[in-house]
C-alpha cells in the first residue's frame, strides 16, 4: 500500500509470474487537492482465503506522466501517432474564396471573412 514516488529501471531478474489477478482502479484528491489514480490488485484464483486486496499504488499526475513514458518505450506500437499539421483557415486554397460556398461558409463561421 504505497504512493509511487520514482520510475527507474530495474536490475534484479525476474520472470514472468504464472497466475492472473484483477486490478480495480478509482481516483481520489489528497489534502493538497492533487488527482491520485488508485490501483488495487486481488488475491489469485489459487489463494486459500477470500479475494481481498493484496496490493495498492497510488499515482499522481506527474508519476502518470513517467508512467506513460515507460509504457510507450516498452510498447511502441500503443504511442501517440503524430498527425500532419492541420492547414490554416486564413490561407486561403487557390480559387476557393468566393467560388466555393463551403469555403465561405466557414470563413464565416470563424471569423477569417
Amino acid at each position: 500500500m504505497a504512493r509511487i514516488r520514482s520510475f527507474d529501471k530495474g536490475t534484479q531478474s525476474i520472470r514472468p509470474h504464472d497466475s492472473l489477478v484483477d486490478c480495480f482502479h478509482s481516483t481520489l484528491t489528497d489534502a493538497d487537492g492533487q488527482t491520485l489514480l488508485h490501483l488495487t490488485t486481488f488475491g489469485s484464483d489459487y489463494r486459500k482465503s477470500a479475494p481481498k486486496s493484496s496490493q495498492s499504488l497510488q499515482i499522481d499526475v506527474e508519476m502518470a506522466g513517467q508512467l506513460l513514458e515507460v509504457i510507450y518505450e516498452t510498447f511502441p506500437t500503443l504511442a501517440p501517432k503524430s498527425s500532419p499539421p492541420h492547414p490554416t483557415v486564413d490561407t486561403p486554397v487557390s480559387g476557393a474564396e468566393g467560388d466555393s460556398p463551403i469555403y465561405n461558409q466557414l470563413s464565416k463561421q470563424l471569423g477569417t471573412d
